[in-house]
């Protein structure tokens, strides 16, 4: 339970890929030894062979924490009958496969025969609305079934009371603040290593305690990127996300790089609760945002993805499903003149990571060419990095997630806003993370802390280097 060291010491040793459940890259290869050009039953998706990287993205402005808190008081949340969540229903870590399967693997037993299911049909209380009331077009229905929607990551969900004791940590933090001068340190120690549960329960704790907020508290006792960390950290990652996407839209210009990290490629309950957040916190909806910054087909394609009709992740791989997109991909760009940017929008949007990883495999076999070459050739500017991001992220989520960490600190000058959301945002799911360090190794011969120790300096690096759990 939450008291013990968390994570619990040894639980995750950070080998690259992992050893046991949700093993990645899965023990079987594709395509299996009999040649077939699908996998096994229980089919497992094999990533490219580490070397073959997709290097990373350039520039991108940083984001600005906003002036005034969005969030709601501390503690507080909206009220269960107008609540923004997803219903409850339990949850699974941030980014982490569908528990009691091998990562990359369909629920074992057949694929359902014969064609795909229309549109819409996604069974369960999380199902897909209808595409037109978002503005999508009628290409490529998801092929849904096949199971229980995935249930939202743990800090997306309804509020929890937890069985932990949050009032040492608060009267620590109260300490560290209070009088002359602050113990940065101590603030580091107690709020790194804590999930959004225990977060919140600190958060809660601190104001019954004391009468204050944590978060004003912080503001004033802290600067620059500590602050910038400690508040995105306090804030819980559906909170964290709500405010990225605001100050990424606020004023001149898009920055367009906190878009597809807080929007693409996540689950339908993360992307519901997204949206009523933003609506409670900000008073408008996060689409009309999204339209009024986003230009023409780059508005359509993430007008998809803010529909929330991706297939679940316990949706199967259907070989004749595969073919089909595999061929409308074609089709859609090096099979006709000019290119069809929305059919390959949709498909890369409402399809699971399973899918497209064997979407991607399939093509390559088929055609004799990467399907990331042809998005690299086909496709330009913002629409091309979010592609890309999406086809990166099914591939190898691990891999992409530490090119992503590294593309923040590459080049002249660490880009430290990108650098403190990305590292915020992949500190919460430990497992994960611990994939994540493993495949930064991996790819760049170097350990992502000694990275960023280079890269950062005093308190800033100490609370970054905590978080990836140095």
């Amino acid at each position: 339970m939450y008291n013990q060291q968390y994570p619990p010491p040894g639980q995750y040793p950070g080998q690259y890929p992992p050893p046991a459940q949700g093993q990645y890259p899965p023990p079987q290869g594709y395509p299996p030894p009999n040649n077939s050009p699908y996998p096994p039953q229980g089919g497992q998706y094999q990533p490219p062979p580490p070397h073959g990287g997709y290097g990373g993205y350039g520039g991108g402005g940083p984001v600005e924490l906003p002036g005034s808190s969005p969030y709601p008081p501390q503690g507080n949340y909206p009220p269960q009958n107008n609540s923004p969540y997803p219903p409850q229903g339990g949850y699974q870590s941030y980014g982490a496969p569908p528990p009691n399967s091998g990562y990359g693997a369909p629920p074992p037993g057949p694929p359902p025969p014969g064609p795909r299911p229309p549109q819409g049909q996604y069974g369960g209380q999380y199902g897909a609305p209808p595409p037109q009331q978002y503005g999508a077009p009628q290409y490529a229905p998801p092929p849904g079934g096949g199971g229980p929607p995935t249930q939202p990551s743990i800090g997306y969900g309804p509020p929890q009371i937890i069985q932990w004791d949050a009032n040492p940590d608060a009267q620590t933090l109260r300490m560290a603040m209070k009088g002359l001068g602050t113990d940065e340190k101590a603030l580091i120690r107690v709020l790194a290593n804590k999930d959004p549960l225990q977060i919140e329960a600190i958060k809660a704790a601190y104001f019954r305690l004391f009468s204050r907020s944590l978060e004003k508290d912080i503001k004033s006792e802290t600067s620059k990127y500590l602050e910038l960390g400690l508040v995105s950290i306090i804030s819980g990652p559906l909170l964290h996300d709500v405010t990225l996407l605001h100050s990424a839209m606020d004023g001149p210009g898009t920055k367009e790089k906190v878009l597809n990290d807080v929007l693409l490629s996540r689950s339908n309950a993360d992307m519901k609760a997204i949206k009523g957040m933003y609506q409670h916190t900000f008073n408008r909806s996060l689409e009309s945002d999204v339209k009024g910054d986003l230009s023409m087909k780059t508005e359509r394609h993430f007008m998809i993805v803010l529909g929330a009709c991706r297939a679940e992740d316990s949706a199967p791989v259907i070989p004749q499903a595969i073919d089909q997109d595999v061929m409308e991909l074609y089709r859609a760009t090096e099979g006709k003149v000019g290119t069809d940017e929305m059919l390959v929008c949709s498909i890369l949007s409402t399809r699971n990571d399973n899918q497209i990883r064997a979407i991607s495999q399939t093509y390559e076999q088929k055609f004799r060419r990467g399907l990331e070459d042809v998005l690299k050739r086909e496709f330009s500017g913002h629409m091309r990095e979010a592609l890309l991001f999406q086809l990166r992220n099914a591939v190898d989520k691990y891999m992409h997630a530490a090119t992503l960490l590294e593309d923040a600190m590459a080049g002249v000058g660490t880009k430290d806003q990108l650098l403190v959301s990305r590292v915020v945002r992949y500190h919460w799911d430990r497992q994960s993370l611990e994939n994540i360090k493993g495949a930064y190794k991996q790819r760049y011969r170097k350990t992502l802390a000694s990275r960023i120790r280079g890269e950062t300096s005093g308190d800033y690096e100490r609370l970054m280097v905590a978080c990836v759990g140095e």
